[in-house]
C-alpha cells in the first residue's frame, strides 16, 4: 500500500514538474524571430555612427537574443569592428552584451579578444571581466578585466596584468624570435593612454629585460615611435596615425624602487632609466650594491 501511495506521489510530482518546465519554456518564447536582423543609429546631419547586425534574432520585450554578431562604430578618426558568436541587444538601455570569440579590431590596427564583452553605445566604453587579450602595433597585453574606448586607444587592464613590448613586429607572422623583448607585469591596474604614448602600471610592479630588471609599487613608462612609424602617410584629416612607439624611451619608478643589472643591485625611492642613454637617475635615500663597475652608468638626486 505504502509503495503504491509512492509511486502515486512520484508521479504526481514528476508531472508537475513537467508542466512547471514546459511553463517556463513558454514564457522564454520569443514575440517575434527573425533572419538577417539590423540597427543602426544616426548622429548629426544623418551621419551613420554605429550599427548592429545578426544573421538571427530572438525578439523578447525587453531585450533581442542575437547570433553570429557584426557591429561597426564610426568614429572621425577611425572606424572600429566588433564581432562575437552570441549576444544580447538591450532595447531600454540601448547596450549591447557580446559573448563567445569576441573580437575588436580597430582601423589603426588595434586587436582585442575576450570571451565576453559589454558594449556602452551611449557612453562609448567597452568592459569586461574576463581575461583579455589586446595587440596594437609591438605592444602585447594580457590581464583580467577591462574597461577603455571601443577604439582601444585608452585601456584599463585590472588586474593580473602582463605587458609584452617586442622590438620587431608582428613576430608571430614572420616566425623571427625577438630577443630584445622587454615583459612588464603588475597587479594592477594598468592605464594606457596609446595616444600618448605612455603607460602607467600599478601595484608589484616588475620589469624584465635583457639589460636590465626594475621592481617598484608604479612605474610610467614612455614609449617613442620608430623612424618608419613617423614616415607613416598621414591620414585624410592631415594627422599621423597615431600608434604606440616600438621601444621604451622612459622609465620612472617610484616606491621601493630596486634596480638589478648584472650582479649590481640598487635601492631607491624613485629611479629614472633612459633607455637611449641607458642611464639611470636614483632618487631618494639611493643605496647601491656593486658587484663590478661594467656597464654601470648611474647619478643620484636627493
Amino acid at each position: 500500500m505504502f509503495k503504491r501511495c509512492g509511486l502515486v506521489f512520484s508521479f504526481v510530482f514528476l508531472m508537475v514538474f513537467v508542466l512547471e518546465a514546459r511553463g517556463q519554456e513558454n514564457l522564454q518564447e520569443a514575440d517575434q524571430q527573425i533572419n538577417d536582423f539590423s540597427l543602426a543609429g544616426y548622429g548629426d546631419k544623418g551621419k551613420k555612427t554605429w550599427d548592429l547586425s545578426a544573421k538571427s534574432a530572438d525578439i523578447f520585450t525587453e531585450v533581442v537574443k542575437l547570433k553570429d554578431i557584426i557591429g561597426n562604430i564610426y568614429e572621425e578618426k577611425e572606424d572600429v569592428n566588433l564581432t562575437a558568436d552570441r549576444g544580447d541587444f538591450d532595447k531600454i538601455e540601448g547596450k549591447v552584451h557580446l559573448e563567445q570569440n569576441v573580437i575588436i579590431t580597430s582601423s589603426s590596427g588595434a586587436r582585442l579578444t575576450t570571451d565576453s564583452l559589454d558594449w556602452d553605445r551611449k557612453n562609448k566604453i567597452v568592459t569586461t571581466k574576463d581575461v583579455v587579450n589586446i595587440e596594437k602595433d609591438n605592444l602585447f597585453s594580457t590581464a583580467s578585466g577591462a574597461t577603455g574606448q571601443p577604439d582601444l586607444n585608452k585601456v584599463t587592464l585590472e588586474k593580473d596584468v602582463t605587458v609584452e613590448v617586442s622590438s620587431i613586429k608582428n613576430q608571430g607572422q614572420s616566425g623571427m624570435l625577438d630577443r630584445n623583448k622587454t615583459i612588464i607585469t603588475c597587479d594592477g591596474p594598468l592605464q594606457i593612454d596609446y595616444e600618448k604614448n605612455v603607460a602607467v602600471f600599478n601595484n608589484n610592479v616588475n620589469v624584465d629585460s635583457q639589460t636590465i630588471g626594475i621592481d617598484c609599487d608604479i612605474m610610467d613608462v614612455y614609449f617613442t615611435m620608430s623612424d618608419e612609424d613617423t614616415s607613416k602617410d598621414t591620414s585624410e584629416s592631415g594627422q599621423t596615425p597615431t600608434l604606440m612607439g616600438s621601444s621604451i624611451e622612459k622609465i620612472i619608478a617610484r616606491g621601493n624602487v630596486k634596480i638589478t643589472r648584472g650582479d649590481n643591485i640598487s635601492y631607491s625611492d624613485e629611479a629614472v632609466y633612459s633607455a637611449l642613454d641607458k642611464r639611470i637617475t636614483l632618487v631618494g635615500r639611493p643605496k647601491l650594491i656593486i658587484s663590478s663597475t661594467e656597464d654601470l652608468d648611474a647619478s643620484f638626486g636627493n
